[in-house]
């Protein structure tokens, strides 16, 4: 098996993947209509998804009446055990299969895939961005279409959210986080250039609902988190709650406590050369 991050392999090890699952925001729809846009719109498809996780993106492209329809087989791969393990109990569809793998070690065979997806997770290729793309290209049918996709907690929208960002940002450890772009370094390397034209960007901005419980379960759920003391966890919390219960929020209903959580998506499409 290929590298794989140190942070990613504890923080996101056995004993985390439940909570993942729960605290972590699904994928909007404008989103996935972006990544519909790129893709052939007549006939199925096979699709690979490395670093697949728990299986939120796969759930939400199934629940897609679009990509449900046009979806020949899904591919997932993902590193981590209890992921999979979560994947497989939540992710029901014939078409799809999850087992191991990663960035630059994919066991899938060469140019079976007319898409790659990687949701939430190609930060974490960090530093190995040439094998990785020259692994996606691999897969890759000519003219195929690889996706990376992120939800980010929206710092310009809610004072707040930049409020507990600065909280936990602090724990980051230099690992590589999507907001540090070290990923941008990709579109530079022979591996990419080689292989695909220049890359599309979009982004969408929207929300979900959350309560206090649900922004603290939000930060524990990240993977350098993960690793803190409990101590210092319930520390954190303590914290979270004291910027929530002083600054403004949008209430969805202040009664039950639920209030909007912004977030902003961002999607990179990179169609392989013919």
């Amino acid at each position: 098996m290929s590298h794989v991050h140190d942070m990613a392999k504890s923080g996101f090890g056995t004993g985390t993947n439940d909570l993942y699952d729960r605290a972590r925001p699904s994928y909007p729809a404008p989103a996935l209509s972006f990544m519909q846009s790129q893709m052939p719109q007549e006939g199925t498809f096979n699709l690979v998804e490395i670093g697949s996780g728990t299986g939120l993106f796969t759930r939400a492209l199934l629940a897609t009446p679009w990509w449900n329809e046009h979806l020949g087989f899904l591919h997932a791969v993902e590193p981590s055990e209890g992921m999979r393990e979560v994947f497989n109990t939540k992710t029901h569809d014939p078409r799809v299969t999850c087992s191991e793998g990663t960035f630059t070690q994919t066991n899938e065979s060469a140019g079976w895939a007319d898409a790659v997806v990687i949701a939430q997770a190609y930060h974490w290729a960090h530093p190995d961005y040439d094998a990785a793309s020259r692994e996606i290209a691999r897969v890759l049918k000519p003219n195929g279409t690889a996706f990376f996709i992120w939800n980010m907690e929206d710092r310009e929208t809610a004072k707040w959210v930049a409020a507990v960002r600065e909280l936990y940002e602090t724990y980051e450890n230099d690992t590589p986080q999507f907001r540090l772009n070290k990923w941008e370094v990709t579109f530079g390397t022979q591996g990419y250039v080689s292989s695909f034209h220049p890359p599309k960007r979009f982004t969408t901005e929207w929300m979900v609902p959350t309560t206090f419980t649900g922004v603290q379960d939000r930060v524990l759920s990240k993977s350098y988190i993960t690793q803190l003391s409990q101590e210092e966890k319930e520390d954190l919390c303590t914290k979270i709650t004291s910027v929530l219960e002083n600054n403004d929020k949008i209430w969805i209903d202040e009664a039950s406590g639920v209030f909007e959580y912004p977030y902003q998506t961002t999607v990179i499409a990179m169609k392989k050369l013919n």
